[in-house]
């Protein structure tokens, strides 16, 4: 299996993996969605609740469950080792993919799992002032 696949050890699947990841591990939350993370010994593993109160669709839940599903895959590498509990929320029936993927990305990186990126930009990282050393500091008007 390729480093981007999911085999069945990276899947949170028994009910009582489910309730010892609710029950003991940390929450973090936006409003299309909660993250759950235990952070323990074992692979990376990933566990999705998105219920009827989400969508009344098995299509919209199956899409929300895709999207999710995949970028978990090609950042498993990435991740700290643990178990993972995603719970879907109403607001993520109207999200679309994209919004889908970063709401999911922004949530591991919030809850310790991800590094967190930082901006490319064009001043070098060993200059925390626009102005050089010599300088006075403007007051301003």
């Amino acid at each position: 299996m390729t480093p981007a696949g999911f085999p069945k050890q990276a899947h949170v699947r028994a009910r009582a993996e489910f309730d010892r990841v609710f029950q003991q591990g940390r929450r973090t939350a936006s409003p299309m969605m909660a993250l759950h993370r235990l952070v323990d010994e074992g692979p990376v593993r990933l566990g999705l609740a998105v219920s009827r109160k989400v969508d009344p669709t098995a299509v919209g839940r199956n899409r929300i469950k895709r999207v999710i599903r995949d970028q978990f895959r090609r950042m498993r590498s990435d991740l700290a080792p643990g178990a993972y509990v995603l719970v879907a929320r109403p607001a993520a029936r109207q999200a679309d993919n994209d919004a889908l993927r970063d709401g999911f990305l922004r949530l591991l990186q919030r809850a310790g799992a991800l590094p967190v990126a930082t901006p490319a930009g064009t001043m070098s990282a060993d200059s925390s002032s626009p102005l050089p050393p010599d300088a006075p500091a403007s007051t301003g008007p």
